[in-house]
């Protein structure tokens, strides 16, 4: 463990001691933002050249988002870990990779600056900053594909991070890009995404009704990714909590 920080490892674990609390909760903010700029970004420019074709939309949003996800973890995950994400958040703290204060800063920073991307992508593409999405996803389907989303991400990063960390960042940003197809909601996997997506009434957007039961089926699949692969791993989830 010692070692793979030394190393300046870019996964998911935030770094022991080498960034304070201020670096760590902006390289969230930041990591978060550009996420959601991403995702919403390349719907809009998706939707506008795919002529009507969801299909090619789909997929420019997949190739932005599977391969900004690799730069934002390689670069700031030596930092924060590289979490983005309420789900990932918790299930690190279940790990007792970091502190429930740490985790509670983290979620608290994660959801505004989710949405602070969303309005940075409206802007770039002359869209009305404040939105509502209109686009309604619902029915017991896709809370069940956001658990099996959000359970395949859990499993990923901790997989990852015990036999190749090193691969971490290309590892999640292949998951979630596979997960966009082989999903029925394409794998928002993320609560900080999905409340934020439900402000844009873009491609990539959810109404606000449907994201409750979105919410719950991420983040029971972080609680059950996170005990399955606790076992699954046997020890690896054993390590010292952290400030």
């Amino acid at each position: 463990m010692k070692d793979v920080e030394a190393a300046g490892d870019a996964s998911l674990e935030p770094p022991l001691a080498a960034f304070g609390l201020g670096h760590r909760l902006a390289a969230e903010a930041l990591g978060t933002a550009l996420l959601l700029a991403i995702v919403i970004g390349s719907g809009i420019m998706g939707e506008r050249l795919a002529g009507g074709n969801v299909a090619i939309a789909l997929l420019g949003n997949t190739l932005a988002t599977g391969a900004g996800l690799v730069v934002l973890i390689t670069v700031l995950g030596p930092i924060s870990g590289a979490h983005f994400n309420p789900a990932v958040t918790l299930a690190f703290t279940l790990r007792r990779e970091i502190g429930w204060g740490l985790g509670l800063a983290y979620v608290a920073i994660q959801i505004p600056a989710a949405v602070a991307g969303v309005w940075l992508a409206h802007a770039m593409f002359a869209e009305p900053i404040l939105q509502v999405s209109t686009k309604l996803r619902e029915g017991p389907a896709q809370g069940l594909a956001e658990f099996v989303a959000t359970f395949g991400l859990i499993g990923s990063i901790l997989g990852s991070l015990r036999f190749r960390p090193h691969a971490t960042p290309w590892i999640v940003g292949l998951y979630i890009a596979s997960a966009y197809w082989f999903t029925a909601s394409t794998s928002f996997a993320n609560p900080a995404v999905t409340l934020a997506r439900s402000l844009s009434n873009t491609f990539a957007g959810i109404a606000p009704s449907s994201t409750p039961l979105f919410i719950a089926g991420e983040l029971l699949g972080a609680l059950v990714g996170t005990l399955a692969c606790g076992w699954l791993l046997g020890g690896a989830g054993s390590r010292k909590t952290r400030p």
